[in-house]
């Protein structure tokens, strides 16, 4: 199959955190395998694609990393329409960026749709020396949130790939139970269904 025929499903998914939590790394590392070095802050919505392998499906991630900032938030919400799953994350070293992940949560789901696949990110596992939110509290909020909870680091790369992998898994199982229509930001590949027009992104 060409570039453009590759994949059964294409999912919007958004990053959205605190400002400094290293979301832009995170999509960076997923889609160059490296860190990236002194990184700005991102205005507005940065964006990047990237292919998984589920089972004997092709997943299509269309990845939109959000500006963390106050000043961007009511600019980057139109972003959050149509998103089939989001990473929310915080910095492991930093307590306030886990304090604001409620607010992050209830957006997300009031912005998009309520049963959006979810995953809680805690970034910058590399610098455990400086931790100050522990897995304990990280994970009985997640309980409470009914949302699974993962650790990463865009510096080494432990676990990028595998959070996105987790979020597409929990999209694929919604839509083989039908809990999921093929509604905006959940796209068939242009070859599976003669009936679907190609609206891939280009990348």
């Amino acid at each position: 199959m060409d570039g453009e025929r590759d994949y059964d499903y294409m999912f919007k998914v958004i990053i959205i955190g605190e400002s400094g939590t290293g979301k832009s790394c995170l999509l960076h590392y997923l889609i160059e395998n490296r860190f990236k070095r002194n990184p700005n802050h991102t205005v507005g919505v940065e964006f990047g694609c990237k292919r998984l392998s589920i089972g004997d499906k092709q997943i299509k991630l269309q990845i939109w990393d959000t500006a963390g900032q106050e000043r961007f938030r009511s600019v980057t919400k139109s972003y959050y329409r149509g998103a089939a799953a989001a990473l929310v994350v915080y910095d492991i070293t930093n307590s306030e960026s886990f304090q604001k992940l409620p607010s992050w949560i209830n957006d997300v789901r009031t912005l998009s749709r309520p049963n959006i696949s979810l995953i809680v990110v805690g970034n910058k596992c590399d610098l455990k020396s400086s931790r100050a939110v522990s897995v304990v509290d990280a994970s009985c909020f997640c309980q409470e949130q009914e949302v699974p909870l993962i650790e990463t680091s865009a510096a080494t790369g432990e676990n990028v790939e595998e959070a996105f992998m987790k979020l597409a898994k929990s999209v694929l199982t919604k839509l083989d139970n039908k809990q999921l229509d093929h509604v905006q930001g959940i796209q068939p590949g242009p070859g599976r269904l003669s009936a679907v027009h190609d609206r891939s992104c280009s990348c």
